[in-house]
């Protein structure tokens, strides 16, 4: 990958959410909201300090960080302060 993030910033991409409730009903992607966890994919060394490192499932508090395509791929970077908490 070609984007590291600088300071306290984490690149995160999203999960991919379920297009179907448990009963079968489709839901469309007009009516879906976007997911707050993900995967993160790059780790700035401020951000590294307050214990998040790649690979982690991270939840994140809704509408923060800012959306960015890299590589043709779309994905979140964020501040560590906006990571609130691991999922293991």
């Amino acid at each position: 990958m070609a984007f590291i993030p600088l300071a306290d910033r984490v690149l995160i991409e999203r999960e991919e959410q379920i297009n179907t409730t448990a009963s079968g009903i489709i839901i469309p992607d007009s009516a879906k909201e976007k997911p707050l966890q993900g995967k993160v994919i790059a780790v700035g060394p401020e951000a590294k300090e307050d214990g998040i490192s790649e690979g982690d499932t991270v939840v994140f508090a809704n509408y923060s960080g800012m959306e960015i395509t890299v590589e043709g791929s779309e994905y979140l970077i964020l501040p560590s302060k906006d990571v609130l908490g691991l999922l293991k």
